[in-house]
């Protein structure tokens, strides 16, 4: 039978994120899930408008205290005026942090031995408390959140292309990439995360995983050869 929501209620904390950490199969309260993506829905949003200034914004500052009228005009009429003008530089500290911290949010998870190391785990199973418990597989769940990871990498490598670039040379020794210049797209960290920000909106707001939905068609073409026969049917209900 389902649990009632009395019973569930006077559940420890603990048994509300698993259905049973002695499960085969682990299985995951999807109200908590979304709970959970709404609450880090915040960093996407955060990183939207970040990554928006630094392609779309003006790379030089103009200085407004050398600003010279040259009294002459341009072709179209417009007055010119000289100006002392400075790259614009940019002090990525609060985004590289709140990337690292979604990255081990995203990684303690992936698994029932760490995913009660995570504060957004115990929020949201504490105000999942009173609603009705609806499990789901966690390996799909697991799949989408590798995808989550790899996109917060690839932007944590946009911000810092020279310390990822002298590591990795470092380690292959070789000069496989440049360690003075961006050579990663301006383009890409955007597009990630607005692909990011759309995954967390549909698991947050309409309860769909669109990683999983990738995850189940992987399986179903033999991609991955998945035991748990939830994870090809992820529409099912709480257990009985």
């Amino acid at each position: 039978m389902a649990v009632s929501m009395q019973n569930h209620s006077a559940m420890p904390w603990s048994q509300l994120w698993f259905r049973s950490r002695d499960d085969v199969t682990p299985f995951i309260n999807d109200t908590a899930v979304r709970i959970r993506a709404g609450i880090l829905l915040a960093i996407p949003v955060f990183m939207v408008f970040t990554l928006l200034d630094i392609i779309f914004g003006s790379r030089w500052v103009v200085t407004g205290e050398v600003i010279k009228d040259t009294f002459e005009t341009d072709f179209d009429g417009r007055i010119l005026y000289m100006v002392e003008a400075v790259r614009r530089t940019y002090d990525y500290t609060v985004q590289t942090w709140l990337l690292m911290y979604a990255l081990i949010e995203m990684l303690l998870g992936m698994s029932v031995k760490t995913a009660y190391l995570s504060p957004t785990i115990w929020l949201s199973s504490f105000l999942a408390r009173r609603a009705s418990p609806v499990w789901k597989p966690l390996a799909p769940k697991r799949f989408a959140w590798t995808i989550g990871a790899s996109m917060i990498s690839v932007c944590l490598v946009f911000f810092h292309p020279e310390k990822f670039a002298a590591a990795l040379n470092f380690m292959t020794q070789s000069h496989w990439l440049p360690t003075t210049e961006q050579y990663l797209p301006r383009w890409l960290p955007l597009v990630m995360v607005w692909v990011c920000l759309g995954f967390m909106w549909f698991e947050a707001v309409l309860g769909y995983c669109l990683g999983c939905q990738v995850h189940a068609l992987l399986v179903k073409l033999g991609v991955f050869q998945e035991p748990c026969e939830a994870c090809n049917n992820l529409d099912f209900g709480p257990p009985h």
